[in-house]
């Protein structure tokens, strides 16, 4: 049983979010993501004009003569949410804590899933896939994802990317909308983040906080690991330090976007003190342009 408190702060976020993907979106999100999904249908013998790509090598070499593989538009899309609830979600310097952010984005998208007819599911993860909720339609089920959006505590404060991505391409046996909302603190995801790009249509949704990325000078401070728990004092004056830091915080950027580059994945930034709306509309834009 849920505290009162509690409930009544996800019916508000429930109603707001649900006002926001309506009003905002109408028909973006629609004109980004259908008729993207293709269906296999049957096979039928290669005619002239056939794309040599949709050929099935294996019924040809069965029967001795070249059949290709039909598709037809999926008229229904699956759309799943990796969300990634490790410790560093805690954190928030300015307008709201990270994972209150990721919940608003994951909130939104599942909102506008459902508004075309659409399936949406979640995997929510840290150091391991916490829990998964399979992919249904309905507002009663957007409201399952909210509730355990905001209410569930992980049983662990480290990231795996690697896993959630891994476990996602397990489970997802047809081609998916997937959105990864995560602030991407994490490495070694190379591979599955690459097979996944392959297998579905994959967005990494990146959440950052301004405090991140320059260290705000305050002389000594202690600074807690909110994954590890780890502590230490750190002298803030020193320009060293400070720069170090900063480069650190661009190595890890660069890192991120090449990987996605290479992967042909698309990115979108979202801050602790910046607009929701107008990122993923510009995702959304830049999709239908792309089509």
């Amino acid at each position: 049983m849920l505290p009162e408190a509690v409930y009544k702060k996800i019916q508000r976020f429930h109603f707001t979010t649900k006002k926001r993907a309506n009003d905002l979106f109408a028909g973006q999100y629609e004109s980004a993501y259908k008729g993207r999904g293709m269906e296999f249908a049957e096979v039928r013998e290669y005619q002239m004009g056939d794309d040599i790509r949709t050929i099935d090598w294996n019924v040809s070499a069965r029967f001795g003569r070249p059949f290709v593989k039909v598709f037809h538009e999926e008229r229904e899309l699956t759309v799943i949410l990796v969300l990634d609830l490790s410790g560093s979600h805690r954190f928030g310097t300015r307008g709201s804590f990270k994972r209150e952010l990721l919940a608003e984005t994951a909130g939104m998208l599942a909102f506008l899933a459902i508004r075309t007819n659409d399936k949406v599911g979640a995997i929510l993860f840290s150091s391991k896939v916490e829990k998964y909720i399979p992919p249904k339609k309905g507002p009663s089920h957007v409201w399952r994802l909210i509730k355990e959006i905001f209410t569930y505590e992980p049983r662990d404060l480290n990231t795996d990317m690697d896993a959630a991505l891994t476990y996602l391409n397990r489970v997802a046996k047809r081609h998916s909308i997937v959105f990864v909302i995560s602030d991407c603190m994490d490495t070694g995801f190379e591979r599955s983040l690459r097979l996944t790009a392959r297998k579905h249509d994959l967005t990494v949704i990146q959440i950052t906080d301004p405090a991140e990325e320059v260290l705000p000078e305050v002389g000594l401070a202690v600074f807690r690991d909110p994954e590890t728990g780890e502590t230490g004092v750190i002298d803030t004056r020193s320009r060293r330090l400070r720069e170090k830091w900063r480069a650190y915080r661009a190595e890890q950027r660069a890192y991120l976007m090449e990987l996605l580059r290479r992967a042909g994945v698309d990115h979108v930034e979202l801050t602790t003190n910046g607009p929701v709306v107008e990122p993923l509309t510009r995702l959304f834009e830049m999709r239908r342009r792309r089509q």
